[in-house]
């Protein structure tokens, strides 16, 4: 699997992906644009180099002021549950985010989206906070994670 950049031509596949998957924010086409044109944006998607043609599993979309993050919407092709697709983006997002100067990310998910929140539990989030009625079409309150980052431990050679 490959977690890159988004590029133009992948917003179809993005657009479908959302549509296929109601817990994620419906976004349209223009927030996407606007967000992968953004120098604080951060716009992966997922894809397996060997399908032919290579096809778009999953996306991720962060936004970066200073040193913290927003993880803005993130969905995997139902198709591709339980792959690892969404922790490879995760894990692509956080390296980059590091590398930008991020030293925390966080996210709102619905209480009720358990798989969302084992995944970001499984990745080091943990609750922060809860936004009563949040989400609407249902109401729903949600649960604000946060993951601090840290860069690799450098260990000192032994001498």
């Amino acid at each position: 699997m490959k977690v890159r950049q988004f590029e133009k031509q992948d917003m179809a596949e993005v657009l479908a992906i959302q549509a296929k998957s109601p817990l994620t924010a419906q976004w349209p086409e223009s927030e996407y644009a606007h967000l992968a044109a953004d120098p604080r944006g951060t716009f992966l998607v997922a894809e397996f180099e060997t399908m032919e043609p290579v096809k778009v599993l999953g996306f991720a979309a962060f936004y970066r002021i200073i040193d913290e993050a927003e993880l803005r919407n993130i969905a995997v092709d139902p198709a591709h549950y339980n792959q690892g697709v969404g922790r490879a983006l995760l894990a692509e997002g956080r390296r980059r985010l590091l590398e930008a100067g991020a030293k925390r990310i966080f996210l709102e998910v619905r209480q009720s989206n358990r798989a969302a929140l084992a995944l970001y539990y499984s990745v080091g989030f943990g609750l922060h906070s809860q936004r009563k009625d949040y989400y609407h079409d249902p109401r729903e309150d949600a649960y604000v994670l946060s993951l601090e980052l840290f860069p690799p431990a450098v260990v000192p050679a032994i001498r």
